[in-house]
């Protein structure tokens, strides 16, 4: 009788159990992009990716319809107020007027890396009013402005006039590709450069500028487009003006409009950035610094890869068009 009592006591005794980890809250990413473009675009895309497959959640402001602080800061503020950031993926649109409105971001406790554009010189190493970023991402543009100049120079012979249509000066991306294709154009005695256009990523400015600069130099043998809107207007005015092959256009980014003028022969080559893996890069060491203490590198630098008519249409070749 007594085992009988023993064992229904038992069974009515509560079973006690560790208690269970509490659920870890869910990180909270935000993308600033600089612009609306498929380049852009691209970044989310490939941060998207990443942060669902780490379990992060991805918001992504607004984009800005025209580049420039005055449309970009708002936006950034208006997003940042909402509170819940645990960490900032952003493309400053100027090197100076980013600093104290992303410091004062920084200074809520929101750790943040640049994406294709720096504060200040990029050198986020050494202390400075522009160093809290914790990295930049993105493209070697001066490397990149380089090879382009390289290969243009070559295309025409190593000799004869040619011209830069880009956006804003204060942008270090396209400030990068300006000089670095200067740079190359300095082992080119016979080559002249005639100019430098700002048409503050405004693609029809860009089209009357490079038309007005063909009309000034009937002698032109090459453009350099640095960015999307100004390789798409640059081509277009060559076009226009009844010069396709006799101007070569060199073109920097790879969205479709891009890729089908090379096809057509109204480009002659472009340089593609690997946007993708920026958004995937960011996420992945904004997760492990958040996570896991990890230190990012100061820079993550992507490669890129040049698309001519030769291989614009190879399988492997297809993954570096924005789209």
């Amino acid at each position: 009788m007594k085992r009988v009592l023993c064992i229904a006591l038992t069974l009515m005794l509560p079973v006690f159990t560790p208690a269970a980890d509490k659920p870890k809250k869910q990180l909270t990413f935000a993308y600033m992009s600089g612009i609306l473009d498929p380049f852009m675009i691209m970044i989310e895309k490939g941060a998207k990716a990443k942060a669902d497959e780490l379990g992060v959640k991805l918001i992504a402001a607004e984009y800005p319809k025209k580049w420039g602080p005055d449309v970009q800061v708002p936006i950034l503020e208006a997003m940042v107020a909402k509170g819940g950031i645990d960490f900032l993926m952003v493309v400053p649109t100027g090197q100076t007027a980013l600093i104290a409105p992303l410091k004062k971001i920084h200074d809520k406790g929101i750790p943040m890396v640049t994406c294709d554009t720096y504060l200040g010189d990029g050198d986020y190493s050494k202390a400075s009013d522009f160093s809290f970023p914790l990295a930049y991402i993105g493209t070697d543009n001066e490397k990149g402005g380089y090879e382009v100049g390289k290969k243009l120079a070559e295309m025409i012979g190593g000799k004869g006039k040619v011209y830069i249509n880009t956006t804003n000066p204060d942008v270090s991306s396209v400030a990068g590709r300006r000089d670095g294709f200067k740079r190359a154009l300095k082992e080119y005695p016979d080559i002249t450069l005639v100019g430098v256009d700002y048409n503050l990523d405004n693609q029809e400015k860009a089209e009357a500028q490079t038309a007005a600069v063909l009309q000034a130099n009937p002698d032109l043998k090459g453009v350099f487009g640095t960015n999307l809107f100004s390789a798409q207007g640059a081509y277009r005015a060559v076009v226009a003006a009844g010069l396709t092959g006799a101007v070569k256009v060199a073109s920097w980014d790879a969205g479709m409009d891009q890729i089908n003028a090379l096809k057509a022969g109204q480009i002659d080559f472009t340089l593609a950035q690997k946007p993708y893996e920026i958004g995937q890069l960011a996420v992945e060491w904004g997760y492990k610094y958040l996570t896991q203490g990890a230190q990012i590198p100061k820079r993550l630098v992507p490669g890129f890869f040049i698309f001519t008519k030769d291989n614009v249409d190879a399988p492997d070749s297809q993954q570096y068009i924005y789209k």
